[in-house]
């Protein structure tokens, strides 16, 4: 490698900028591709022009992170304001609050436990005949019984992924979903926050580079990784490959977007547990500026179902068959040089945000830190299986 070599990088979300600012600071010239018409892929934010929101275009982003590193990185290009994600479920006409917690544990109930008296009782309604889950249902059913799990994991998940939550492996439940006590914050970590202006303004900053060039609305072809030195792929790994063993299996989403003159739900995230109704969810989203005041909002309805070839890619499903799949990509993409895949999509991995900016600072670090000159670059610095 040439010192102020002449880098690509495939996409200009949070992988790409990261990574294409790092390199800049370092002297190479880098030039983002994007097929869309704005920066910050899916992180995208824009104002809407009748209420003055800031609308997820692509649904709701929460940063959320215990790494130190990452959230001064992030704040180093925007404000973060203080935000808690506080998710109500409606399941069988009522209003409960997510995660289940010692709340949602006596409303559903009717109690009025105690956190050791809670713990006891769930111990004693769980499926303990269950010694191995294999299932998303299985694992459920051990640990929050039958009750808990049709009202809050059932009908949701099966709406969300498609198929009966029977046919789901038990580590997309990785963990013991109750909390025994009236913690409602969504997240654990040591970080939460909402950048003041929206990602696609924080996005924007990272890119903000004399050493970058940003071309949107062009796609980037196979044929032109020979122009560059090196080439940083966040696009589909399949896509990247002409879907050489078929397309990988994603879930992608649809909004119905609607407005109100005033509050809609009263919280920004409602989820909708039965299965007969047909969205997942409805999202408010002047509530996650809530530092912010308007008096209209703007909420979408969200659909999960199958990816086709001409829908945004959201969640990799890698069920038994894409994992089968995705080895025989990763084996393909090996025999390529002078490329890197990352991110959600080139690593077939469902990452957040902070995940996400840490392993393009250390795929920019890794491809800096080189000691030999020439030295191969891995293609995945991070291994999707």
């Amino acid at each position: 490698m040439r010192e102020n070599g002449r880098i690509a990088v495939v996409g200009a979300g949070l992988s790409g900028a990261v990574i294409g600012r790092e390199l800049a600071l370092r002297g190479y010239k880098v030039e983002a591709f994007d097929t869309r018409g704005h920066i910050a892929g899916n992180c995208h934010t824009e104002r809407d022009p009748d209420t003055g929101v800031m609308v997820h275009v692509y649904g709701p982003h929460i940063f959320h992170t215990d790494d130190t590193e990452v959230w001064d990185y992030v704040n180093g290009f925007q404000t973060f304001m203080p935000y808690k994600n506080r998710v109500k479920t409606t399941s069988g006409g009522q209003v409960f609050s997510l995660p289940v917690n010692l709340h949602t544990i006596n409303q559903f109930f009717g109690k009025t436990f105690r956190p050791d008296e809670a713990k006891a009782f769930i111990e004693e309604i769980a499926d303990t005949s269950i010694t191995d889950p294999q299932t998303f249902e299985e694992q459920a059913m051990r640990f929050v019984g039958k009750g808990l799990y049709e009202a809050f994991f059932k009908g949701y998940t099966q709406k969300q992924w498609g198929c009966s939550p029977t046919e789901l492996p038990a580590s997309i439940l990785k963990r013991l979903p109750v909390r025994f006590n009236y913690d409602d914050n969504y997240f654990a970590h040591k970080y939460q926050g909402m950048p003041e202006n929206g990602y696609t303004d924080m996005i924007g900053r990272i890119l903000d580079h004399p050493g970058i060039a940003v071309h949107l609305s062009t796609p980037f072809s196979r044929a032109q990784k020979d122009d560059f030195d090196h080439v940083f792929w966040s696009g589909p790994l399949d896509s990247y490959l002409d879907h050489e063993f078929g397309p990988l299996g994603y879930r992608t989403l649809d909004f119905e977007r609607f407005t109100h003159d005033g509050d809609y739900q009263g919280t920004a995230v409602m989820n909708y547990g039965d299965v007969d109704v047909p969205y997942t969810r409805i999202t408010e989203h002047k509530h996650f500026s809530p530092w912010e005041e308007h008096k209209g909002s703007v909420c979408y309805r969200e659909f999960s179902r199958e990816c086709g070839p001409a829908d945004i890619p959201y969640y990799p499903i890698r069920l038994v068959k894409d994992k089968e799949q995705l080895e025989q990509y990763v084996a393909r993409a090996q025999q390529e040089t002078g490329i890197t895949f990352v991110g959600r999509l080139g690593t077939y991995r469902y990452l957040d945000m902070d995940v996400t900016i840490r392993e393009a600072l250390d795929t920019a670090r890794a491809f800096l830190g080189r000691t030999a000159e020439n030295a191969p670059m891995p293609v995945f610095v991070k291994s999707p299986i």
